[in-house]
């Protein structure tokens, strides 16, 4: 199928570090799964559907590039409360009552709000193997799922997790737009014994690792309690950074830890709202984009957040670091965007496909609505997006090539029914 998306300010990458991005007022030509011309047709092209672009923004689909799906039903069930406490006091009880049926419908609604605002793609981190997954294929979403891993030791726990892991990506080969990774949860929930076992499986499978990784103080303190190291010095012993790593967090890092990072070429996202939610800080996003690593940003899950809205990521992400630092240019629009975009495709091992419109890469794409009242004049259409948007603005979406949204409407999942399912959830469940 042709759509050619006509007469839209589409962001395009640049040719320089000054430019790195360039919003152009173009034609944006898509052919079956890919972006096939740009300002000029294709050979043999035929439009099948043409998009009025006229005042609309064109842009990669943003990447999600740290959540837990399953857990969106849960979103103001766990509040106002410490790390530790939120973890095993409120969250984990509330897993141990869900089924997998919930879990599925916890991510069906994960991937409507994020579909809603702009969103294309997301690395989970779940427990119900072929839940999110399936609502992914449903969706026309595009993901990376990590099946969360939890052991000590060769105990025969992390062992079931990991034959898990596998059951679920052999499941799911024949979905493009499905990827997987190893997902060992945490250093207070994985020993490192464990966690060795953990990336010489990855080396094996040929697999990424996605990890959370210095979140707390609670964490850092126990970690050189038990290890007389920190959770990054820890990882690198046992040789996770020996494969594609993307770490979680990142909030409590010394300058030894940012070293570490950037020499293994780990990627980093950050989650502002959730991190400053639990109280656990800020990830030191200036001193690593100083050192070179690659930022991504995530939302992390809706019960610690409450939300999946990556544009509202956005605009903390670059407040919050102007504030702390007392420098309005030391993270700016235009590093918020690239963490949305091309800097989570890359974390994710997906930068040769998607993150970019680029000629021949997938077809994963947010059209914004521009004239509305907090959007307009457009001066300057990055800027917009972190600094006036609320993701309201998300008009139409692309996912492969298919339109998924239009209209502000997704066109591949039931939104009532989803609504009622979760509502029902948490009356069973009794958490509310």
């Amino acid at each position: 199928m042709g759509i050619l998306i006509k007469n839209i300010c589409a962001v395009l990458p640049g040719q320089t570090p000054e430019a790195e991005f360039v919003p152009t007022v173009t034609d944006v030509y898509l052919e079956k799964d890919r972006i096939a011309g740009i300002g000029q047709a294709p050979a043999g092209f035929t439009a099948d559907r043409v998009l009025d672009g006229t005042d609309r923004l064109l842009t990669p689909g943003l990447v999600n590039a740290h959540t837990h799906s399953y857990m969106a039903f849960m979103r103001n069930c766990a509040d106002d409360l410490s790390f530790m406490d939120w973890l095993f006091g409120r969250v984990d009880p509330i897993e141990q009552k869900m089924t997998d049926e919930d879990a599925y419908w916890g991510a069906c609604l994960a991937i409507l709000e994020m579909m809603k605002t702009g969103t294309t793609c997301f690395n989970d981190m779940q427990m119900n193997i072929h839940q999110t997954t399936r609502a992914v294929k449903e969706s026309g979403m595009r993901a990376v799922i990590c099946r969360g891993l939890v052991g000590s030791g060769n105990d025969e726990a992390g062992q079931t997790r990991l034959r898990q892991a596998y059951e679920e990506r052999d499941a799911f080969r024949d979905c493009d737009r499905l990827s997987f990774r190893l997902g060992p949860h945490a250093p207070y929930t994985c020993d490192e014994a464990f966690l060795r076992i953990v990336a010489e499986e990855a080396k094996r499978e040929g697999m990424g690792i996605h990890m959370h990784l210095s979140e707390s103080v609670t964490e850092i303190e126990n970690c050189k309690k038990d290890y007389g190291c920190s959770p990054i010095e820890l990882a690198q012993r046992c040789g996770l950074f020996d494969v594609p790593f993307i770490a979680a967090h990142c909030v409590q890092v010394t300058d030894a830890d940012l070293e570490i990072l950037k020499k293994h070429n780990v990627s980093v996202v950050t989650n502002p709202a959730s991190n400053m939610k639990l109280g656990n800080g800020f990830a030191p996003v200036p001193e690593m984009l100083e050192k070179g690593i690659n930022v991504c940003i995530g939302t992390d899950g809706a019960a610690s957040n409450n939300s999946l809205n990556l544009i509202h990521e956005m605009s903390l992400v670059t407040l919050i670091h102007k504030g702390t630092h007392r420098d309005p240019q030391c993270v700016s629009a235009v590093d918020a965007f690239r963490f949305a975009t091309i800097g989570g495709a890359r974390g994710l091992g997906l930068e040769d496909r998607i993150g970019s419109i680029e000629v021949g890469k997938k077809a994963d794409l947010a059209i914004f609505r521009l004239k509305t009242p907090s959007m307009w004049p457009v001066n300057n259409p990055i800027a917009a997006l972190s600094y006036s948007a609320n993701g309201t603005e998300a008009e139409t979406v692309i996912i492969d090539g298919r339109v998924t949204m239009e209209n502000g409407r997704v066109l591949t999942l039931d939104e009532e029914r989803i609504l009622k399912e979760t509502e029902k959830i948490m009356k069973r469940i009794g958490n509310r």
